[in-house]
C-alpha cells in the first residue's frame, strides 16, 4: 500500500499548482484523503480533505477559497488545485488516507498511511 504525492515545484506569488496523490495497492475512494503541509520551522498542519465514498470536502481557513480538493476515481488519484498562491503556502505537502470523523480530520493519528511529500515553494 503506497501513496505517491507529486506536482510540487516553484511558483511566483499569485500562481497556481496542482498536486496529485495516487494510490498503489489501495483504492482511494474507500478512504478520506487529506492534504497536510509543513512549512519551514513549523509543525505539520491539516489543509484539506475529501471524504470517502463521495465528494464532500473540507478546508482549513488559510486556504479556503483558493484551494480545491477533488477525486478522479478512474485514475485512483486525489488532486489539490492550488490557486492564488502566497509565500506562506510554501512547504512540503503530504497526502494521507484514513477514516477520521469530521471533528478529527486534522488529527494525524487518524490516518493509516502517508505519501512521501512534495515540495511547494512560492516566491518571487
Amino acid at each position: 500500500v503506497q501513496l505517491q504525492a507529486s506536482g510540487g515545484g516553484w511558483v511566483q506569488p499569485g500562481g497556481a499548482l496542482r498536486l496529485s496523490c495516487t494510490g498503489s495497492g489501495v483504492t482511494l475512494r474507500d478512504y478520506t484523503i487529506s492534504w497536510f503541509r509543513q512549512s519551514p520551522g513549523q509543525e505539520r498542519e491539516w489543509v484539506a480533505a475529501i471524504r470517502q465514498g463521495g465528494s464532500v470536502t473540507y478546508y482549513s481557513d488559510p486556504i479556503k477559497g483558493r484551494f480545491t480538493i477533488s477525486r478522479d476515481n478512474a485514475k485512483n488519484t486525489v488532486y489539490l488545485q492550488m490557486n492564488s498562491l502566497k509565500p506562506e503556502d510554501t512547504g512540503i505537502y503530504y497526502c494521507a488516507r484514513g477514516r477520521p470523523i469530521v471533528s478529527a480530520l486534522s488529527n494525524e493519528e487518524m490516518y493509516y498511511s502517508w505519501g512521501q511529500g512534495t515540495q511547494v515553494t512560492v516566491s518571487s
